[in-house]
């Protein structure tokens, strides 16, 4: 079993290369991380006006949920103040803002008893994000808007952390996900039949982490945990903020958690962006990850909808 640190004073060379061998971190709530919730329940709230977010599943269809959360979703993402509240989150953490890459803030609902668990609220199976064309370096915050029941927490399933499994990722292209699978999220509504790289063979998920931070609160992980969505039975719907970083030296220099199952094509390295001024990441530090020479598909994804 690895470690949770919780409110850990690391500086952040020490925080990355706990993260990258298998630890957890858990962050109280803190000033920079409660203007981020509260710019995303202003959101929530109006495109739910009228009623609780937390329980509009038991009011609406899943159609019209899906209407009011779609655009809501790529609205938050697009929103300038989201981006601007995850810089001060980082310069809160003491991110060094010339090396820390960051890419978009994802708005997540888990709804509970299985009423939506496909496209713009896809439910995800166990799954490393590295299978995703994610970096080794990545590193995820994930943070709750509203407090939530521990029935409806994230698992963590630390056994495979360094124990291969066989899964769909070396037929993972990034870029055609970029062109095809993200832009179909909203079509998905009652099932997902999207091509994902999943695990390929019965996995024992036991036993199984679940960190219940308060709402504004943040874990962080590596890209390269097995992780997965637990079946919320709460009654209510669980909001989440989540959003990605990497340390550019570490990326050149290819330092980062190890990969002991992922074999996808392309990178995900173009979508993030430099916390400082938010330029973008240097193309030849992605070209460097990239597999061959010509690409059929989207480099950089900035449509609407997105899953993972």
């Amino acid at each position: 079993m690895h470690s949770v640190y919780f409110d850990p004073g690391f500086e952040d060379g020490r925080r990355r290369a706990e993260l990258y061998e298998g630890q957890l971190i858990v962050r109280s709530p803190s000033p920079a991380s409660a203007v981020l919730v509260r710019h995303a329940k202003t959101m929530i709230q109006e495109a739910f006006v009228g009623l609780d977010p937390r329980t509009a599943q038991y009011d609406l269809t899943v159609e019209e949920f899906v209407a009011r959360f779609a655009p809501l979703k790529t609205s938050f993402i697009h929103d300038p103040r989201s981006r601007e509240c995850l810089r001060a989150i980082l310069e809160e953490a003491r991110c060094d803002p010339d090396e820390t890459y960051i890419d978009v803030p994802r708005l997540r609902v888990a709804t509970s008893d299985g009423y939506l668990t496909s496209g713009v609220a896809y439910a995800h199976h166990p799954h490393r994000d590295t299978w995703y064309a994610a970096p080794m370096a990545q590193l995820n915050w994930w943070m709750p808007i509203f407090d939530y029941a521990a029935s409806a927490g994230m698992a963590f399933h630390p056994r495979y952390w360094d124990r291969a499994v066989r899964n769909g990722s070396p037929a993972f292209d990034y870029y055609r996900w970029n062109s095809e699978g993200r832009a179909q999220a909203k079509m998905h509504v009652r099932s997902d039949t999207r091509a994902q790289p999943k695990a390929e063979e019965p996995l024992d998920l036991q036993p199984e982490v679940r960190l219940i931070p308060r709402a504004g609160g943040i874990v962080l992980f590596s890209a390269a945990q097995l992780h997965s969505t637990s079946r919320n039975d709460s009654g209510m719907s669980r909001w989440s903020i989540d959003f990605r970083t990497v340390n550019l030296p570490d990326v050149i220099a290819r330092r980062g958690a190890p990969n002991v199952d992922s074999g996808p094509t392309g990178t995900s390295l173009r979508d993030f962006v430099r916390m400082r001024d938010f330029a973008p990441m240097p193309e030849d530090v992605a070209r460097a990850y990239d597999d061959r020479e010509t690409v059929d598909g989207v480099l950089v994804y900035a449509g609407e909808g997105d899953a993972v």
